[in-house]
């Protein structure tokens, strides 16, 4: 067995994300665990390179874990021979940039969503990628959350017969900022910055019907901000400039409709910050981020519509959990792993910026059907 250190320059660590999700949780976690096993029984070690423009705060996350290299200057660590990845979880507007130079410098690229402000610019950052023979990878983290992963057991086992729908639900309430602080940055809700629920989640759903159901051939939506004012992380009025909700329809290449409802101005009444009901002619179930219920048709009992009786039947009563059966890690670490192993197997990432611009698309076309209140049909984005 042999064992190959992977230099990884991570851009973006001071911030919440960067931090939590990806160094802390994935690269810091996968290091400490002695690396990744690859499938002809080699090892893979990672050593992380911190990136951003704050040497304080580098300094101190370094001194924290144990890191021994960071710089303000990514244009240095990009020129080093012994750095072998380059991670971005910069602002969106910050990122085409710094990933470009990375491929030409020769770096495997691997990046938070989406890749680049339009698809056209993931597209060609994509061919350039290819053209670089780099292997370059987009996180698609909600495929790996247990919710998701049970689903697409019981999507491989044919439980479902014909998928006729998706209906999903995600947000919760995002506070003002004035008499509580907001639990999302600034930025998020300021179209000059890149922020706006569409560029987010659409393509989070996006990357989650193609791999569980089957790509999208059209979209309809509305996008608005329901919420016009907010307050920054200094206490300073702004007016919010992007949307903060929006409603999609999304019709499959099966013909599945899917309705996914996003919105940070929505009170949760549901058991998880998100959900999808999945209904087919089998069965249907419904998942959120740890867990999944199922109802098949022979257990499906037979409601009757009568207004003048309360109602007797216990309908959340009538579902199953679906087991676990297996141990789930955390998402972003779970793809990490993967990525690292396609990085030194010469294998291209599923999950490439192919798939990043296929995102980008979708909420290209939901903003556009917004403002036109026209369906949208997609066209197809290959590699």
């Amino acid at each position: 067995m042999t064992t190959k250190t992977l230099r990884i320059a991570l851009n973006g660590v001071t911030g919440r994300m960067g931090y939590r999700q990806h160094l802390l949780r994935s690269v810091l976690a996968i290091r400490d665990q002695g690396g990744v096993e690859t499938a002809g029984g080699d090892r893979v070690t990672v050593e992380p390179v911190l990136i951003g423009r704050r040497p304080e705060k580098l300094a101190e996350i370094a001194r924290r874990h144990d890191i021994s290299e960071w710089s303000t200057e990514p244009d240095t660590v990009l020129s080093d021979d012994s750095v072998d990845v380059y991670f971005d979880s910069q602002i969106t507007a910050a990122r085409q940039k710094a990933i470009r130079s990375a491929v030409e410098a020769g770096k495997h690229v691997y990046s938070e969503k989406p890749v680049s402000e339009t698809a056209e610019q993931a597209l060609e950052l994509a061919r350039l990628a290819e053209g670089a023979g780099v292997c370059h990878g987009v996180v698609h983290d909600k495929l790996f959350l247990p919710g998701l992963l049970k689903l697409h057991r019981l999507l491989e086992g044919g439980f479902f017969g014909r998928v006729l729908s998706v209906r999903g639900e995600f947000g919760y309430w995002v506070f003002e900022g004035d008499w509580q602080s907001a639990q999302r940055p600034s930025w998020n809700y300021r179209s000059e910055d890149g922020g706006g629920i569409v560029s987010d989640m659409f393509c989070h759903w996006h990357y989650v019907l193609e791999n569980l159901f089957g790509r999208v051939d059209s979209v309809t939506a509305k996008a608005t901000t329901h919420v016009p004012r907010r307050w920054d992380e200094q206490g300073r009025p702004y007016e919010a400039t992007a949307d903060d909700a929006a409603y999609g329809i999304f019709e499959l290449e099966d013909g599945a409709i899917a309705q996914i409802n996003s919105s940070w101005a929505v009170r949760v009444n549901r058991d998880e910050l998100v959900e999808f009901q999945v209904d087919g002619t089998e069965g249907s179930a419904v998942a959120g981020l740890r867990g999944c219920r199922l109802q098949h048709r022979t257990m499906t009992p037979k409601p009757v519509w009568n207004p003048d009786q309360p109602v007797t039947e216990p309908f959340r009563d009538q579902w199953s959990e679906v087991p676990d059966n297996a141990e789930f890690d955390n998402g972003f670490k779970a793809q990490w792993e993967q990525f690292l192993r396609d990085v030194v197997g010469g294998t291209k990432h599923r999950y490439d910026f192919f798939a990043g611009a296929r995102g980008i698309q979708l909420a290209e076309a939901g903003l556009r059907s917004s403002a036109s209140g026209q369906r949208i049909p997609l066209e197809r984005i290959d590699r």
